[in-house]
């Protein structure tokens, strides 16, 4: 196998949530146009069919489920109309997750309510993902977690997600001992790309706010992250080429 042979993934079969829309739009796209048929997940059915018909339109198969990635009940019927219409389930991508009401808090300000929240958006439906998805890789497989470049060091006004992401960081390290050695388990952590959820999170209106906060952030290679970025870091965890990393967590950042 050539070394750009290492990066296909025709044959295997890819559940994306999060899909309709950014990060988790560009990574269907992506490990879609690697040769995977993918599984589509988010709330919003109409999104998950444009993107749908973006896949089919390279030659791959797309399904879309409306999914609640906070109800095991509902990602157990995602991976099972997987196998059920697809044939196979090898690769699960948890990217669903952010903000639950798209506003940053401080940790001793959040009310518990909004804490269960994030952490059910985060944390839990990621643990939920990978109990589903092993239960249905019968030979083997491919789990890949979204953290976030939060999850490393102190958050000034983002505890509570950056707490979240934390906690998936340390869940996909522990997931990769349980799991192995027939599944792998990594995360891929992305810096800050400029999503609608992230102008809307940090309140940014104009390209000249977000040339702001580039300034203030400080990334090395100047300038901000695309989705593009995320989609091939985990083309690359999903694909032979990463056959003996696990329990790996990739940052994709810029150098911050």
């Amino acid at each position: 196998m050539s070394i750009l042979d290492k990066f296909k993934l025709d044959g295997e079969v890819a559940v994306v949530t999060g899909a309709g829309k950014g990060i988790g739009r560009a990574i269907a796209l992506g490990v879609a146009e690697a040769g995977a048929d993918v599984a589509l997940a988010a709330r919003t059915l109409s999104d998950l069919n444009a993107v749908a018909k973006e896949i089919r339109a390279i030659g791959r198969r797309a399904i879309t489920v409306a999914t609640d990635v906070t109800d095991m009940a509902a990602l157990d019927h995602l991976a099972q109309r997987t196998v059920d219409e697809l044939g196979s389930l090898t690769i699960w991508v948890s990217n669903a997750g952010g903000l639950p009401d798209g506003t940053p808090r401080y940790l001793t300000r959040t009310s518990e309510k909004d804490w269960d929240a994030q952490i059910d958006l985060n944390l839990k439906s990621v643990w939920m993902g990978a109990v589903v998805a092993a239960r249905h890789m019968k030979d083997g497989g491919a789990i890949i977690n979204t953290s976030s470049r939060a999850a490393f060091g102190g958050q000034v006004k983002n505890g509570p997600y950056g707490a979240s992401k934390a906690a998936v960081n340390s869940l996909t390290s522990t997931l990769s001992l349980e799991l192995a050695p027939n599944i792998r388990v990594n995360a891929v952590a992305p810096g800050p790309i400029p999503t609608e959820n992230f102008d809307e999170s940090m309140g940014i209106k104009s390209g000249e706010d977000r040339e702001k906060l580039l300034q203030h952030i400080g990334i090395p290679l100047n300038r901000y992250g695309r989705e593009e970025d995320i989609a091939a870091a985990v083309v690359y965890m999903a694909s032979p080429a990463a056959s003996w990393v696990t329990g790996q967590c990739l940052y994709v950042s810029g150098g911050r």
